[in-house]
């Protein structure tokens, strides 16, 4: 039998027009209506006309959430339970959502603070960096102060955070085949987001969470549990710690895996998997026209 993982992207894959084939699905307009009491603005106007508001966190991270967990329920539908379940960064609340650790209302209230404190976030940078020696990269931020690996992503992909100064400095001593700046204005995944995360566990503390219906790989600790306590635990440590994809891809075959469905806009996960576990089959979601019969 056939073991199957649902994994959800997150910031950096939303695209004007996701979600345009869900709006006149009974299941999807509820949720979108209950979105738009919590948010106080529809995620459908935002997702299908207002390219510039999309791309800001404060709008970014609840569109994402919303269209992945609709698209989730359309896979639950139609499909037997995953074996695991895993996100990339905010693609982890849909995780955590599709797994029953809490509810669609929940799920979207935390999401709503984390984007409202991280959009406040300043003086940082992020660069993903394509191509270098990761021995070197490693030695560096061993080295560099103020300047962490915030998302590693794959074997040849990466994402270091900190002050810009910090992440410049970092630069001139590795050789890396192409490094590219993203459109974030904080240090997002690194010690410097301390105080950003500090506020927010105030939200985490009263939400409720359950224990997960299936195995749950984490950002901050990809191994699998089921707890709700740890899963609180390891959400929490999120904001500060790095991304470790790279290592959850991994994870994917020693747990059994055979098939990895990616719920949500784009092909990011997929290639990242892909590059990390080649075996594995490979399954996008992105609109409800790729949900498997």
């Amino acid at each position: 039998m056939t073991k199957t993982a649902w994994v959800f992207p997150g910031q950096g894959s939303q695209a004007i027009g996701m979600g345009a084939d869900l709006l006149n699905l009974p299941t999807a307009k509820a949720k979108f209506e209950l979105a738009k009491d919590i948010l106080g603005w529809s995620v459908p106007e935002v997702c299908q006309k207002e390219e510039a508001k999309l791309s800001r966190t404060l709008y970014t991270q609840p569109c994402l959430y919303v269209i992945e967990s609709i698209l989730a329920d359309l896979v639950r539908e139609k499909s037997d339970r995953p074996a695991v379940v895993a996100g990339h960064s905010l693609g982890e609340y849909v995780a955590l959502y599709a797994a029953g650790v809490f509810d669609f209302e929940t799920g979207l209230r935390l999401v709503k603070r984390r984007a409202e404190l991280m959009d406040t976030a300043s003086g940082g940078k992020m660069v993903a960096l394509i191509g270098f020696d990761r021995q070197e990269l490693e030695l560096q931020i061993q080295y560099s102060r103020d300047v962490v690996l915030a998302n590693d992503n794959s074997e040849a992909q990466v994402v270091i955070s900190g002050t810009p100064e910090a992440v410049e400095d970092l630069l001139a001593k590795i050789k890396v085949k192409r490094a590219v700046k993203l459109n974030v204005s904080g240090a997002f995944h690194s010690p410097l987001m301390a105080s950003v995360a500090s506020e927010f566990q105030q939200a985490l503390k009263s939400a409720r969470f359950s224990d997960a219906k299936m195995l749950v790989l984490s950002n901050a600790e990809p191994t699998a549990t089921t707890s709700a306590a740890t899963l609180k635990q390891r959400l929490n440590q999120q904001m500060t710690k790095g991304v470790r994809w790279r290592e959850i891809s991994l994870q994917l075959p020693q747990q059994g895996i055979d098939r990895v469905l990616e719920i949500g806009p784009g092909k990011v996960l997929t290639g990242l998997i892909k590059r990390t576990c080649p075996d594995l089959d490979l399954v996008n979601v992105s609109s409800f026209a790729d949900v498997p019969a």
